[in-house]
C-alpha cells in the first residue's frame, strides 16, 4: 500500500482521511497501464469516501492525472509522479476562481477579497483600511486633468478587477472634486465586477435636506438621486456606506439601484471613553433635541444632559433643558460641526452650571475657514475657556491634516469600521 501524500490548502481536510490502495507500477511514456487502474478507498473511520473513481486516461513522460469526485461534488485532481519508488500520489484541491477568492483570517473566519480604490484626499485613510485586513487590496487610479481643467482619468489594471469585489473610498469635500469622482464611481461597476461598494464617510449635503420656503433646493435629495443612478454591477445594486448622516430620513432619498448602509462613529467614542481615567464620572450632553434623538440610544448607560436654544429678544441662547453637569466630565456629542458656535455656547452654559471638565465629540469635523482655531485646550480648571478633549473622525481628511498634533483634538479613525463594512 502506498500512503496518499496530500497537499492541503483549503478546508477540505476532513475529506482526505483515506489511503489509496493498489500500488501503481510500470509507468512509462508510451505504455499506459492495462487494464486501467482504479483508485479505491480503504475502510476508514471517516464517512467521506471516494465515489465514481475515474480510471487513468493517459500517461506522459513525467506524470499522469486522475479525476476523482467526492461526496461534496467538488472535483479534485490526483497527480501520480513517476520517477520514484514507490510512486507518490498527490491530491490537489480544485482551484478557486478569482471571483470567489477569499482569505482565511487568524480566527478561522473567511473574508472576501476586496479591491479598494480611493480618491487622492483619502489616501491615508485607505492605507489604514487596507492595514486592517489581508483581504483588502489597494488599487490605483491616475488622477489627471486636460488643459481645459476637465478630468483625464485612468483605472489601472481594469481587466484585473473582473469578477472581483470592488470598493471606492470617496470624499466630496468640495463641489470641485465631486465630478471627477462621480466619473470613476460610474465607471467601476461597468468593468464586470462582482459587486461594488461606495464608501462616502461624510455625506456633505446632509444639512440641506428640506424646504422651508418655496424656492429652497434640497441638495441632499439631489446628491442622493445622482448616486442612485450608479450603474448596477453583476452582483446587484451598489452598496453605499455613510457614517452618521445628518438627517435619518435621508435614507428614503435613495432609489432602488443603491443600498445605503448607515454606520456610526459612536462606538469609537465609547471605546475611547472607557480608556479615560475618569470614565466613571462622565456625562453626555446633547446641544439640541436633534442630537439627542440621533444618539441617545447608543449612549443610554451614561447620565445625560439635553440643551436647547431659546430666543430672548433678538438673541438665541443655549440653556440646559434637563440633566445636571455639576462636578462631572461632560462630553458634548453631535454628528458634525461647522463654525462651532453652538458647541461654544453649550460649553459656556455647562461650565456655568458646574461642569468639572468639558470635552466634545463630532463624527464630521468640517470646520470651514479654519474655525477649529476657536477651540483651545483646557489643561485643567478652566472648562469655560477650553476643552479637555475634542474628538473627531477622519471622515474629513483636510481637517485631519490641519489639526494633527494640536490639542485638544484627537482623531478616531474610521478604518476598522469601514473594513468591517466592506465584508457585509
Amino acid at each position: 500500500l502506498v500512503p496518499l501524500q496530500t497537499q492541503l490548502t483549503t478546508t477540505h481536510t476532513s475529506h482526505l482521511t483515506h489511503y489509496i490502495s493498489k500500488r501503481v507500477t510500470h509507468m512509462s511514456a508510451t505504455t499506459p497501464p492495462s487494464p486501467p487502474q482504479r483508485l479505491a478507498a480503504l475502510p476508514s473511520h471517516s464517512s467521506n469516501k471516494l465515489r465514481n473513481s475515474t480510471p487513468i486516461r493517459s500517461v506522459n513522460r513525467k506524470d499522469f492525472s486522475i479525476r476523482c469526485e467526492f461526496e461534496n461534488s467538488q472535483r479534485w485532481t490526483v497527480g501520480c509522479v513517476s520517477g520514484t519508488d514507490p510512486i507518490h500520489i498527490i491530491l490537489k484541491p480544485p482551484s478557486i476562481p478569482m471571483a470567489s477568492a477569499a482569505v482565511l483570517g487568524s480566527s478561522g473566519k473567511i473574508f472576501k477579497r476586496v479591491c479598494l480604490f480611493h480618491c487622492n484626499e483619502m489616501k491615508d485613510l485607505a492605507e489604514r483600511i487596507a492595514s486592517q485586513s489581508d483581504a483588502i487590496e489597494l488599487r490605483n487610479i491616475t488622477w489627471r486633468t486636460f488643459e481645459d481643467g476637465f478630468p483625464n482619468l485612468f483605472i489601472s489594471n481594469a481587466h484585473g478587477i473582473r469578477g472581483q469585489h470592488v470598493a471606492f473610498l470617496a470624499s466630496f469635500s468640495s463641489p470641485g472634486v465631486i465630478f471627477e469622482q462621480l466619473s470613476v464611481i460610474y465607471a467601476l461597476p461597468k468593468l464586470f465586477v462582482s459587486s461594488f461598494t461606495l464608501v462616502l464617510p461624510f455625506f456633505p449635503t446632509g444639512t440641506s435636506e428640506r424646504m422651508e420656503d418655496e424656492g429652497d433646493v434640497a441638495t441632499a435629495f439631489t446628491l442622493a438621486r445622482i448616486l442612485s443612478n450608479t450603474p448596477v454591477p453583476r452582483g446587484g445594486p451598489t452598496s453605499l456606506v455613510v457614517f452618521d448622516i445628518h438627517a435619518l430620513q435621508e435614507r428614503f432619498y435613495f432609489g432602488d439601484n443603491i443600498l445605503p448602509c448607515f454606520e456610526s462613529g459612536i462606538p469609537l467614542l465609547l471605546n475611547r471613553l472607557q480608556q479615560l481615567p475618569d470614565s466613571d464620572n462622565i456625562s453626555i450632553a446633547f446641544p439640541d433635541d436633534g442630537a439627542w434623538k440621533r444618539f441617545h440610544k447608543q449612549l443610554q448607560h451614561f447620565p445625560m444632559i439635553v440643551c436647547a436654544k431659546v430666543r430672548e429678544g433678538d438673541q438665541r441662547i443655549v440653556r440646559i433643558k434637563e440633566g445636571d453637569p455639576a462636578g462631572r466630565h461632560v462630553v458634548i456629542v453631535d454628528d458634525l460641526v461647522q463654525s462651532g458656535g453652538t458647541l461654544t455656547e453649550c460649553q459656556k452654559v455647562l461650565a456655568k452650571h458646574g461642569a468639572q471638565k468639558i470635552s466634545a465629540y463630532v463624527t464630521h469635523g468640517i470646520f470651514p475657514n479654519r474655525s477649529w482655531q476657536r477651540f483651545s485646550h483646557d489643561k485643567g480648571g478652566s472648562p469655560e475657556n477650553g476643552m479637555t478633549y475634542f474628538w473627531i473622525t477622519d471622515s474629513c481628511p483636510q481637517t485631519v491634516k490641519e489639526v494633527k498634533d494640536k490639542k485638544p483634538f484627537e482623531v478616531l479613525s474610521l478604518a476598522a469600521p469601514i473594513a468591517a463594512a466592506l465584508q457585509i
